[in-house]
């Protein structure tokens, strides 16, 4: 269904810690939709209130993390019976919560680190040996995710994530690459490989413009021979399918010295700035940002359609 003079409310903002980045992606969103011929209002939810202009087409949902991507705008916007991008209030709050999303990995045979859950709480100790990677189950971004290689980091790390959870995800921790994966109708587009300045790629190496980071390089398609990089995007692929995420997603992924893809999460709302990284991907496979944008758009409205 074409967007062309189609009323898009583009949402960003929302109430959780990744609300600055995604005020930059709705900004560029609505720029991108702008240029395609849509008629566009931007929306900066500020809290879970939800005003619409009337007669909206389409939302195009881009809040981040809490409210926007954990299944709750979903579900309001399925009760009032309004279109929206990505994916559904199931398959949202399946993939934003990684214990539920971790043991669907595990029940679907989708590669994924050993894991297990503690009590953010000091004195709480993981039963796998270091070194581990302690994080929040329900937070984006790599809020709160931290690389533990000595046991006294352990009580600085829960102590952290009690800030976001009451309970912490545990996981092995797996060298190597760092790639994603966008999907897109039901295609991996190519493999991004991220590469760190310093650290990991956490938030201020995400997003150096938000402090305190050195920033990463990116390098897409990645540099992987042919048979690895199918092997990653199958992974990706999977791990999309096996959530029932509609739509587009971005799916991260741990490739080890041994070659092995670990997929560690699905994002089903990654960052849309002409710089994120699912358009990075989209435009090596030919997709613009405002071609992304559209097709997007042009996917959700007639999936919510039938």
């Amino acid at each position: 269904m074409p967007i062309d003079n189609k009323t898009i409310a583009v949402l960003m903002g929302g109430p959780g810690s990744e609300r600055e980045v995604s005020l930059v992606s709705g900004k560029s969103v609505a720029g991108a939709l702008v240029e395609c011929g849509a008629h566009v209002t931007e929306v900066d939810l500020k809290g879970d209130d939800l005003n619409l202009p009337d007669d909206v087409d389409l939302v195009f949902n881009v809040i981040h993390g809490t409210f926007g991507e954990d299944g709750s705008l979903q579900k309001m916007l399925n009760s009032r019976r309004i279109p929206y991008t990505g994916a559904g209030a199931s398959s949202s709050e399946l993939a934003f919560d990684k214990g539920l999303s971790k043991k669907k990995f595990a029940e679907s045979g989708v590669p994924t680190p050993v894991f297990e859950f503690i009590a953010a709480k000091p004195g709480e100790l993981p039963s796998m040996p270091l070194p581990y990677v302690i994080k929040p189950p329900r937070e984006g971004s790599s809020v709160g995710v931290h690389i533990v290689h000595d046991q006294e980091q352990t009580g600085e790390a829960l102590e952290d994530v009690s800030k976001y959870d009451l309970v912490a995800l545990v996981e092995e921790f797996i060298s190597g690459k760092e790639l994603t994966v966008g999907i897109l109708d039901g295609e991996a587009l190519p493999v991004v490989d991220i590469q760190p300045r310093s650290g990991f790629y956490d938030m201020q190496n995400k997003y150096p413009w938000l402090g305190g980071g050195d920033g990463s390089d990116y390098y897409c398609p990645a540099d992987l021979d042919d048979d690895t990089t199918r092997r990653v995007q199958e992974a990706a692929l999977h791990a999309h399918q096996s959530l029932g995420v509609e739509i587009y997603s971005r799916v991260d992924v741990i490739l080890s010295p041994e070659g092995i893809p670990y997929v560690l999460e699905v994002n089903t709302i990654p960052g849309m700035t002409e710089t994120s990284l699912l358009p990075k991907a989209a435009l090596s496979a030919g997709y613009d940002f405002p071609c992304l944008c559209e097709r997007i758009a042009e996917l959700s409205m007639d999936l919510r359609k039938r």
